[in-house]
């Protein structure tokens, strides 16, 4: 299979919500808005994500547990201070990683955890396992 791109679409009821939140905090740019569903865009166009109400019957809301989107940013430090300074609660502290980022994370209004990241050098532990 030859795949053009790959998007994530989190079935809510907080579609405009969701919105307003990325276009606020992360300077999202709408390319697609009907009222029930809404395509966002970050940075070049293979980076979306999509927002949509429910529309077929006993069709279910996504779940948030588990599920981490990862926004890889130029500097980490600063995305900390902004976000934070904005009044947005912090899930998972700003840290260094062995594996090779720096980063925290927090959560967007679907409670779907936003891990904001820069890359850094690996430990040697980790450097292994990169291909």
């Amino acid at each position: 299979m030859k795949v053009n791109s790959l998007s994530a679409a989190f079935t809510t009821q907080r579609v405009e919500e969701s919105r307003d939140f990325y276009i606020e905090y992360f300077g999202a740019k709408v390319t697609f808005d009907c009222g029930w569903y809404v395509n966002l865009q970050f940075g070049d166009e293979s980076s979306t994500l999509q927002f949509m109400s429910p529309r077929q019957p006993g069709q279910q809301l996504s779940e948030s547990a588990g599920l981490m989107y990862n926004f890889s940013v130029p500097d980490v430090d600063e995305e900390y201070k902004r976000l934070t300074d904005a009044g947005l609660d912090v899930i998972v502290p700003l840290e260094d990683h062995p594996w090779g980022d720096r980063g925290f994370a927090i959560q967007d209004p679907n409670g779907i955890a936003l891990y904001i990241y820069s890359d850094k050098e690996p430990s040697e532990e980790f450097k292994r396992y990169y291909k």
